[in-house]
């Protein structure tokens, strides 16, 4: 749900989307011992609630300015779930997601379909925001005369992002996102939603890693060399970003009232499919360690694939058959 309140930690423990991984200056991306996780660390509970089993339409609320090319890349991954992609691809990786159930047995969607978007560019809720916040910016979306978004409280999911020049509380100390459900009280019907932040000029050490370094680490000299993977779509913060958003979509869709599927007793701070593998992107991960991706021939790392050709870096989730964390890029 919240995540980041280890990823500050990644500096002195490493990324808690609730960011819990611990991260070593010493380890580098290319060596690590294998720890992917293990059925007796994970208590990973089903309470009752509902998945999102229907068709999701995924709505974007672009607060603040936003960069084009920015925009771009997020459309093209948010528009790689549903499509036909080289293997492993966004959509082989959602499978993962899909394991997941409610209690008549049907599992979360495939379908994913980019329905709507927003373009907030005025702030209407101004430049400093909270978690509350986001709820009257969805709000303020829904019943805007000018080009609203439908307030779809069947299908709907909407994912609300904020440019860099937007401070959002807890941002870069405490979280790089959350989701949660809205209150009738102020958007008119209950629909889950996401925040996510564009962290590159705020703090890509913490949000974007790890394509940046964490605040404090030494420089590259004092490391061997180099060892900050490259984006695969040329901007740290973005490329950082995708990978929240993916984490988020898993989670609101697998407890998208937040009493569905967690662990822990508290479902205020649950621990939830993506939260169990934070910091993992590949086989043998951990430790710090991203685990075993590709590179392209400039060096830029990825272990999926989408649409138009695009690459991009995305972390696993918690498998409940294989009782692990994984992802279509495994090696085993």
């Amino acid at each position: 749900m919240d995540k980041l309140s280890c990823y500050v930690l990644l500096l002195l423990s490493f990324f808690c989307f609730r960011l819990d991984l611990s991260w070593s200056l010493e380890t580098r991306f290319n060596r690590a011992p294998n720890n992917q996780g293990s059925s007796d660390l994970a208590n990973l509970v089903y309470h009752m609630g509902p998945v999102l089993s229907s068709p999701i339409k995924l709505y974007i609320i672009w607060y603040g300015n936003w960069n084009s090319t920015h925009q771009a890349t997020i459309r093209d991954f948010l528009n790689s779930f549903s499509s036909p992609a080289l293997s492993p691809s966004v959509a082989d990786w959602w499978k993962t997601v899909r394991l997941y159930t409610d209690q008549t047995g049907s599992n979360i969607t495939d379908s994913l379909s980019l329905s709507g978007e927003f373009f907030d560019s005025r702030l209407s809720n101004g430049v400093r925001l909270n978690r509350l916040s986001m709820q009257h910016i969805i709000k303020n979306a829904v019943t805007s005369k000018l080009s609203p978004l439908p307030l779809d409280p069947r299908n709907g999911l909407y994912l609300v992002l904020t440019s860099s020049d937007v401070q959002v509380d807890e941002f870069c100390r405490a979280v790089c996102g959350f989701h949660y459900f809205s209150f009738p009280s102020i958007v008119g019907a209950t629909v889950p939603y996401a925040w996510i932040g564009y962290s590159g000029t705020q703090c890509p050490g913490v949000c974007a890693y790890p394509f940046a370094r964490p605040l404090g680490a030494p420089p590259p000299s004092a490391m061997g060399g180099n060892d900050i993977m490259r984006p695969p779509n040329g901007d740290a913060g973005v490329d950082g970003m995708i990978s929240v958003i993916a984490h988020e979509l898993a989670e609101s869709s697998s407890n998208p009232l937040v009493n569905a599927w967690y662990a822990g007793d508290n479902p205020i701070a649950p621990g939830e499919i993506a939260d169990m593998c934070l910091g993992l992107y590949g086989s043998g991960g951990g430790g710090g360690y991203v685990g075993k991706v590709s590179t392209d021939a400039g060096g830029n790392g990825y272990n999926v694939n989408g649409v138009k050709g695009r690459r991009f870096l995305v972390q696993w989730v918690w498998d409940p058959v294989k009782k692990r964390c994984f992802g279509p890029n495994a090696m085993d």
